[in-house]
């Protein structure tokens, strides 16, 4: 699979996840084994809500518009603004249908000729997806893992994840994005291998 469609693989199971979290359970704190940065305490709906603010920038930002272009206050701070409402699976299916259609028509002469503006740095549309859809797949794995919902990745997915992720690894590693590297056997399944590799114990 190319990148956009990883990266629209990677959503769909997220949202598959997303469907599957009840109600009451919004509220909850999530896990100590749930990566966050810098090991902050959230609720499973705060997590819901900066997925939300993630996907309602993909438009804009895999179209080459900076923040500044956009307008900062568009979507409000990643945990202040609710892009949720009172329906938030609703919600977040309406803001993930968007970022998909806009990944969809990026031309594949724009992946490595345009530039992705992130608030951290200046990417290729290429690498930009494969930060998405790192993002994307892990939370998949991690709400699931919360909720008892299934964890196991499409075989698909998985192997287009670990041919983004294993080049990369440890260097994404030093800049924080990653945590220590959790030991699997090279003859365990491949989607552990690939949680082991982004510091999650696999299920």
């Amino acid at each position: 699979m190319n990148e956009q469609e990883t990266f629209i693989r990677a959503d769909e199971a997220l949202q598959r996840v997303i469907e599957q979290i009840p109600a009451d359970r919004l509220d909850e704190q999530v896990p100590a084994e749930f990566p966050t940065a810098n090991d902050q305490s959230f609720t499973l709906r705060e997590m819901l809500t900066y997925q939300a603010y993630d996907e309602a920038w993909i438009p804009d930002m895999m179209a080459g518009r900076t923040v500044d272009e956009v307008g900062a206050e568009t979507y409000g701070a990643p945990l202040e603004n609710d892009l949720l409402g009172d329906d938030p699976k609703t919600g977040y299916g309406e803001l993930l249908a968007r970022a998909v259609a806009a990944v969809r028509a990026i031309d594949d002469a724009d992946l490595d000729g345009r530039t992705v503006h992130y608030s951290y740095g200046d990417y290729p549309v290429r690498e930009a997806l494969w930060h998405a859809i790192i993002f994307r797949a892990t939370r998949a794995y991690d709400i699931a893992r919360m909720i008892g919902a299934e964890t196991r990745l499409p075989d698909d997915l998985v192997a287009s994840v670990w041919a983004i992720v294993e080049p990369h690894a440890e260097e994404w590693r030093e800049m924080g994005v990653f945590g220590p590297r959790f030991d699997v056997p090279e003859s365990a399944p491949l989607q552990d291998r690939l949680l082991g590799l982004t510091g999650r114990t696999p299920a």
